[in-house]
C-alpha cells in the first residue's frame, strides 16, 4: 500500500492548464467557434511535425481515418490490411467505408505490423495497408512502403498514438498516402477531442476538406456528398497551446521511459524494445509479464501504481469482427497478436511524473520478484 501521504500514481494524466483555459475562453468570446482562424492556424502549425504536408483538422482520430479512406476512394470490394492488436477504431474505419478488414500479425518486439505478414496477406482485392504506430513506436515503414510500392497499394498511417515519433529521421504521418492523428485527452497532446490528417497530395487534401464540411467549400455550393466532421475553434485553440508544449513533453516521456528501462530489473518482466532508427515517443510504456498478469496488476495497484492493458482483446476477437468471420469461415492465425494481448501491461510514463513517482514505479515492479 502507498504511504498515507502518497497519492496513487495515475496511468495517464490529461493536462488542462491555465493557458488552455484562456485559449478556449478567448475563442468563445470571439464568436468564431467552428472551422475558423484557429483551425487554420492549428493545421499550419501541425504541418511542421509532418515535413510540411497538407494538414486537415477534424473532430476525432476515428473521423480522420474514416475520411482519409473515403478520400482515397477505398470502399466496397476492397481489402485493407490492419493489425488486430490495436484499438478497434483502426478496423472500424475500414468497415465504415464498406471495405473488408484483413488482419495481419505484429512484430513481437515493437507490437507493430510485421512486414512479412503484410506481404503474405495481399490479395488481388488489397487496396491499402494500415500500419498502426502502436504505443508511440513507429512501424517498420521503410519495409511497408517498399511492399506498397511493389504492389501499388495506398498506405494509411494510423499515427493516433504517435505524435512526433519518427523512423530514420522521417516523422510518422510523412510516409504514406496520408497519416492520421488523434487529440483525445489522454494522448501525448490533445484538443479536448479532435483529429488531424496529413497528406502530400493537394487534391486529396481538398477532398478531405470537402468531406468534413458537408461536401462544400463555399456555403450551399455542395460539390460532393460529405459529412459534418469539422473541428471547433475552441478545440483548435487548445490544440495549438498543447502543440507548443509537445516537444518538451515528448522529451520528458523519453527520459521517463529511459529511467524505467534502466532500473526495472525484475525477472519475467520485459521492458519496451526500440527498433534501430526508431524514435519511440512513449504514448504508453508497455511491459510484458511472464506470469499471472492479473496478480501483477493487483499488486501494482495495491502499491499505488496505476496500470492498464491496451488491448486485452484483439480486434479480430471482438463481436463485430469475430462473428462475421466465423460465419464466412475465416480463422486468423495471429500468434504474436494473441501473445501480446495476454502479456502486456502499461505503466505510467506521462510528463507529470515526479522523480519520486518514477522511483515508486520501479520499486513496485521490482518488488514483484521472480514468482509472478
Amino acid at each position: 500500500m502507498p504511504s498515507s501521504n502518497e497519492q496513487p500514481i495515475p496511468a495517464a494524466r490529461p493536462v488542462i492548464g491555465e493557458e488552455e483555459i484562456e485559449a478556449a475562453v478567448r475563442v468563445l468570446r470571439s464568436g468564431r467557434v467552428v472551422q475558423g482562424p484557429e483551425v487554420a492556424a492549428f493545421e499550419e502549425g501541425f504541418s511542421e511535425l509532418v515535413e510540411g504536408r497538407h494538414c486537415v483538422a477534424v473532430n476525432s482520430g476515428t473521423s480522420a481515418l474514416h475520411l482519409l479512406l473515403m478520400a482515397l476512394g477505398i470502399g466496397p470490394g476492397d481489402e485493407v490490411i490492419v493489425p488486430s492488436f490495436s484499438f478497434a477504431a483502426s478496423a472500424n474505419a475500414v468497415r465504415l467505408v464498406g471495405a473488408d478488414v484483413v488482419f495481419a500479425d505484429i512484430e513481437a518486439d515493437t507490437y507493430c505490423l510485421d512486414p512479412a505478414a503484410v506481404e503474405a496477406a495481399i490479395t488481388p482485392r488489397t487496396a491499402a495497408i494500415m500500419p498502426v504506430h502502436l504505443y508511440g513506436h513507429p512501424a517498420a515503414m521503410d519495409k511497408i512502403m517498399a511492399i506498397a510500392e511493389k504492389h501499388k497499394l495506398a498506405v494509411v498511417e494510423d499515427a493516433c498514438q504517435a505524435h512526433a515519433a519518427a523512423l530514420n529521421g522521417t516523422p510518422v504521418g510523412a510516409f504514406g498516402s496520408g497519416g492520421t492523428f488523434s487529440f483525445y485527452p489522454t494522448k501525448n497532446m490533445h484538443s479536448l477531442e479532435g483529429g488531424m490528417i496529413s497528406t502530400a497530395d493537394a487534391e486529396i487534401a481538398r477532398t478531405l476538406r470537402l468531406l468534413r464540411n458537408q461536401g462544400m467549400e463555399q456555403r450551399y455550393a455542395n460539390e460532393i456528398v460529405g459529412a459534418n466532421m469539422r473541428m471547433t475553434d475552441v478545440a483548435a485553440a487548445v490544440g495549438r497551446v498543447q502543440l507548443s508544449k509537445l516537444g518538451g513533453w515528448t522529451e520528458q516521456r523519453i527520459a521517463n521511459a529511459a529511467y524505467l528501462s534502466a532500473n526495472i530489473t525484475t525477472p519475467n518482466v520485459v521492458t519496451p524494445v526500440v527498433a534501430e532508427g526508431a524514435r519511440h515517443i512513449y504514448h504508453q510504456y508497455t511491459i510484458r509479464v511472464r506470469g499471472d498478469r492479473d496478480a501483477v496488476m493487483a499488486k501494482l495497484t495495491e502499491a499505488g501504481v496505476g496500470n492498464a492493458v491496451y488491448y486485452p482483446t484483439p480486434i479480430h476477437r471482438l463481436k463485430p469482427y469475430w462473428e462475421p468471420d466465423q460465419k464466412a469461415g475465416r480463422n486468423w492465425d495471429l500468434p504474436e497478436t494473441e501473445r501480446a494481448a495476454a502479456e502486456v501491461v502499461s505503466l505510467p510514463v506521462h510528463p507529470s511524473l515526479s522523480e519520486n513517482d518514477l522511483e515508486r514505479i520501479v520499486t513496485a515492479v521490482n518488488a514483484l520478484g521472480e514468482n509472478l
